[in-house]
């Protein structure tokens, strides 16, 4: 069992999937910086100074008025996070395009390696061992 284990977790397949979640892990965390930092402002901007972070409709309980999202949390309240969702779409579909364009990028580069490994029909450059063989059959015959 331990050897099978073992010869499961040699397999390239496992460890190019390990490497691929740590990347993603770091990739998400990017995108949500960018989106964070520079999409989120950029949209403020249009909208007037509007963050959809923030945006949000209590349930139940008491909120202060213009309390923050983790305000209202931290008070107990039940809140409908409206803003907190539309925030994760964003995230997903700027993480999914990003993808979306580097998965292009990367079968663009499979196909033009592909083609560059791909022998041409070379023509031998003289004669075959087959030819030779022949010629040489073919002069024992002539002298005999």
């Amino acid at each position: 069992m331990i050897q099978e284990f073992r010869d499961f977790i040699a397999r390239g397949n496992v460890m190019d999937m390990a490497v691929g979640i740590i990347i993603g892990a770091a990739f998400t965390a990017i995108v949500s910086s960018m989106v964070g930092d520079l999409i989120n402002p950029i949209i403020g901007l249009f909208t007037g100074g509007l963050d959809f972070t923030n945006h949000y409709a209590i349930l139940s309980g008491d909120v202060p008025a213009g309390a923050s999202l983790d305000a209202a949390r931290e008070a107990g309240a039940a809140v409908f996070a409206y803003g907190a969702f539309v925030m994760a779409v964003i995230n997903f579909l700027i993480i999914a395009f990003v993808v979306f364009v580097l998965v292009k990028m990367v079968n663009r580069v499979k196909e033009a390696a592909a083609r560059d490994e791909t022998p041409a029909e070379d023509k031998p450059a003289g004669p075959s061992e087959l030819d030779i063989l022949m010629e040489i059959r073919d002069a024992l015959r002539n002298q005999a």
